[in-house]
């Protein structure tokens, strides 16, 4: 039979914190960027993205590659843009998505910190 482990008065069981936790508004905010990429299909829209010239591509180019219609890519990317992962730029009928600069950077960081 073991007892249960008794902690001198005033003694701390855990290691205290060395970084203050995360506000509720940016645990939220991190949360819904985290939300936006747990989709494999808007993580290869932001692979695809990214790995386009000059970085960015129209949305008339990002359907086949995913092997979904317009309106569902378009629904992806609302969602990523959002959540700030990409930018959005209108030309004439066809819109260009841009990865947000830093974003990703940002969201990795945020991992290091929780």
């Amino acid at each position: 039979m073991s007892l249960p482990v008794t902690l001198a008065s005033g003694a701390s069981c855990c290691t205290p914190r060395r970084a203050p936790a995360l506000s509720v508004s940016e645990a939220e905010r991190i949360a819904h960027v985290f939300k936006a990429l747990g989709d494999p299909t808007r993580v290869r829209l932001l692979s695809l993205i990214a790995g386009a010239d000059r970085g960015e591509a129209c949305i008339c180019d990002l359907t086949e590659p995913v092997g979904l219609s317009q309106g569902t890519v378009s629904h992806h990317m609302k969602l990523l843009a959002d959540a700030g992962l990409v930018t959005r730029e209108q030309r004439g009928r066809w819109a260009y998505y841009a990865v947000t600069a830093g974003a990703l950077d940002a969201a990795a960081e945020a991992l290091h910190r929780v």
